[in-house]
């Protein structure tokens, strides 16, 4: 009561604007430990900031690092365009060795198996040449790498195996169909491992895309039944790699931050499972009477074939794992339903186009002979 009567005086304005300030802060207590709150979960700062204490004050160093700038924009549109290129390149590759009206090769778990190797050799050579770069602060434990890594790599290896060997079943059409339910899988593997937070917002964006994907390619299809099994199966342990990949991309108390070490530890272990399935499931009886393997030309062929094709994979695979690391799986899972759409327009065009083309040149081959042949008769005669 005294202080308010004094306020209405002059002498002692300073004493009590003081004393106000101190008594202003214990008023907005209670709302600085609500904005706190707010803040631990949005990452956002709240109106009345420059009255909150030096603990708010730190989260705005936050709030500038998670701001997006152009350029990270442009940067992750770049390698998502690397990525569409080299994944479409890849699944054309795939159908034609493995559809059985293109290439039927025999093996396609030996042809993961390769794959896969060529991952494991060209990353540890890559961390090895530079290893004052790509050698990690923190060396995993075991415990991690058999709890975290390598069912990362198991999950990874039965979605890529999957998913090719259901393409010795169905169409790249159908595959699409059945994969765009990956997204709903992931999204369940996000909320589970708690990497993402349930939303209706997010989980419809995923349905609509999804289901316009479905939908896109429904009237376009015929249903086969182990392709299907196997394509969603596929679907599965793409969700579930994809969020163990981000948790071990993204935490440094693993040591596995750059794509290059990641690939390192996850691929060995990829073309060691798969090469165990390849022992067990491919016919090896049958290599010496098939084309790709009868002779040492067609051998040469194959062997060429192979580290094109594991080329094309490492640097599809390598750019996932960038785009993981800097972004989140749902978001890579997105721009991947986006993907196999583009696939399903591009790959038929593609095709038409490579068929005209090998048709156009064996015509104008066998112009050309003929043509030579009536000449050298002319001089003949």
């Amino acid at each position: 009561m005294e202080q308010r009567i004094q306020l209405r005086g002059g002498s002692t304005v300073e004493a009590i604007s003081n004393q106000g300030d101190v008594d202003r802060e214990q008023v907005l207590e209670p709302f600085d430990i609500e904005n706190e709150t707010r803040k631990e979960t949005n990452h956002s700062s709240s109106f009345d900031v420059g009255f909150s204490s030096g603990d708010n004050l730190e989260t705005l160093p936050k709030v500038s690092k998670e701001a997006i700038s152009p350029a990270d924009i442009l940067k992750t549109l770049f390698f998502i365009l690397v990525w569409y290129t080299f994944s479409t390149f890849l699944t054309l590759y795939n159908k034609t060795l493995l559809g059985d009206d293109l290439g039927k090769f025999p093996a396609p778990l030996l042809m993961n198996t390769i794959h896969f190797s060529i991952q494991a050799v060209l990353s540890k050579m890559i961390t090895w040449y530079w290893s004052g770069r790509f050698q990690p602060d923190v060396t995993i434990s075991w415990r991690d790498y058999f709890v975290r890594v390598v069912p990362t790599a198991l999950g990874t290896a039965m979605d890529i195996n999957l998913s090719n060997e259901s393409l010795v079943f169905i169409s790249v059409t159908f595959a699409t169909m059945c994969k765009s339910a990956a997204p709903i899988f992931l999204l369940l593997f996000a909320f589970a491992f708690r990497l993402e937070s349930p939303s209706l917002k997010l989980f419809g964006i995923i349905s609509v895309i999804s289901a316009g994907v479905l939908l896109t390619v429904a009237k376009e299809t015929e249903f086969e039944f182990w392709g299907f099994v196997f394509v969603m199966l596929a679907a599965v342990m793409s969700g579930f790699r994809w969020c163990m990949t981000q948790v071990l991309l993204q935490k440094e108390t693993y040591g596995l931050k750059n794509p290059f070490t990641f690939m390192s530890y996850v691929a060995p272990v990829m073309a060691i499972v798969t090469g165990l399935l390849s022992l067990l499931l491919d016919p090896w009886s049958e290599f010496r009477d098939n084309r790709y393997f009868d002779s040492g030309a067609h051998f040469a062929r194959t062997c060429f074939l192979m580290l094109f094709g594991g080329a094309l994979a490492f640097f599809m695979v390598l750019t996932e794992y960038v785009l993981v690391s800097v972004t989140s799986a749902v978001t890579v899972t997105i721009a991947g339903v986006v993907k196999e759409a583009v696939t399903i327009v591009v790959l038929p065009i593609f095709l038409h186009y490579l068929i005209m083309f090998v048709s156009m040149l064996k015509y104008d081959t066998t112009s050309s002979i003929f043509r030579t042949f009536q000449i050298y008769i002319r001089k003949i005669r």
